[in-house]
């Protein structure tokens, strides 16, 4: 059987808090990164990483230019005494098909980031610049908002927060996500409210909880 290669499929539709679900904790960044403007699209593509030392921005100035269309640009960071980028950066990524900034740091310029619809997720603003001394290796693995993410890892982002699909569990997840999302579509909300009480109060009933089954 011939296996899609996890840039090839499309996590668009699939929201993050399905994802979580379905992978847990582990894969859910921090919840300090989130878009910096609203009502933000939800993004979905292949990791292309990069680690940035306190301070310094080189490194995603030089991912721009070398990440492929349709990746999300993951920055290690941390940083919270200078911006890793700015409006000019945010239009070329953008120009450039890149379809998102995910930084465990700060950018600046934002209302022209906002302007341009280049979604970014990261944990604020600051208007001061890094600096561009740090030459590190790009597209190795990296841990960003306390999630590890290799390169090719699906990271998928909207205003709910980001998760990580690794790579190896990309298709599997996919799956999963879609048929999750089919038995909730068919499912009425009076079919959830049935279920749901019966779960709870059976999840009281365990604790030595006295439910009122009369309600």
């Amino acid at each position: 059987m011939t296996r899609s290669a996890p840039q090839d499929l499309d996590f668009t539709d699939i929201p993050t808090t399905t994802l979580a679900d379905l992978l847990g904790r582990a894969q859910v960044m921090d919840v300090s990164i989130r878009p910096l403007w609203t009502p933000v699209p939800r993004v979905a593509g292949p990791a292309f990483t990069v680690r940035c030392p306190p301070g310094d921005n080189l490194m995603l100035h030089a991912a721009i230019y070398r990440a492929a269309p349709g990746s999300v640009i993951v920055v290690e960071s941390g940083a919270l005494d200078y911006a890793l980028a700015g409006g000019n950066v945010c239009a070329v990524a953008r120009r450039r098909g890149v379809a998102a900034f995910v930084a465990d740091g700060l950018i600046r310029d934002l209302a022209e980031v906002r302007d341009a619809g280049f979604p970014v997720f990261a944990r604020g603003v600051i208007p001061i610049p890094g600096t561009k001394k740090a030459a590190e290796p790009l597209n190795t693995d990296i841990r960003c908002a306390g999630v590890t993410v290799s390169p090719g890892d699906i990271v998928v982002a909207d205003e709910e927060g980001v998760v990580v699909v690794p790579a190896a569990r990309a298709e599997e997840t996919l799956t999963a996500a879609d048929a999750k999302l089919a038995k909730e579509a068919a499912e009425t909300l009076d079919d959830w409210e049935k279920t749901h009480r019966a779960r709870i109060d059976q999840a009281l009933r365990d604790q030595g909880f006295e439910t009122d089954e009369a309600r």
